[in-house]
């Protein structure tokens, strides 16, 4: 698939077969997140591969779901604050940033492989924290449930604004 396929396709997978991931395809799309660009090179992050089932059940205990459960992974995406680029000008800070462009490559990434994905950021940080300790410079950004799509998976109708809505020439 072309990039605009691969954007077309993607969508917020909310359930999942139990078929494992092979490492080649977990390989291939980790690759495609070490490749994505980030403020000043910093690449201020981390992605916790979540695989075995007492792993999976301390990051459900953040983000409750029944959808959820059903993902064969979860890829818990980390930034470090210690480390993240801050615009001198205001000071705003990138990490979230940096992180968010790398799970959007694990998105697509996914996608080309035939897999699903939907971007979880409702999760409660407090818990993840408690159940997966990270150093205090680590702070969760999102969580990625990653798998094969189950056939009734649900797909809700994609609604996307007009360009003229969205673009402005000047």
């Amino acid at each position: 698939m072309d990039i605009h396929q691969l954007c077309e396709a993607r969508f917020s997978a909310r359930k999942y077969t139990s078929e494992k991931i092979s490492d080649e395809d977990l390989a291939y799309i980790l690759d495609c997140v070490r490749l994505a660009p980030s403020a000043v090179n910093r690449q201020p992050w981390k992605f916790v591969v979540v695989k075995s089932e007492k792993a999976k059940a301390k990051v459900q205990k953040a983000y409750q779901r029944e959808w959820f459960y059903t993902a064969p992974m979860y890829i818990v995406a980390y930034k470090n604050t210690a480390e993240e680029w801050v615009r001198k000008y205001d000071n705003k800070p990138h990490g979230d940033i940096d992180v968010t462009i790398a799970l959007e490559h694990l998105a697509l990434a996914a996608t080309e492989r035939g897999l699903g994905t939907c971007w979880v950021c409702a999760f409660d940080p407090a818990v993840l924290a408690a159940e997966l300790p990270q150093a205090s410079e680590w702070k969760p950004v999102g969580i990625m449930p990653l798998g094969h799509i189950a056939d009734d998976c649900p797909r809700a109708e994609r609604s996307r604004k007009a360009l003229t809505d969205i673009v402005e020439t000047i």
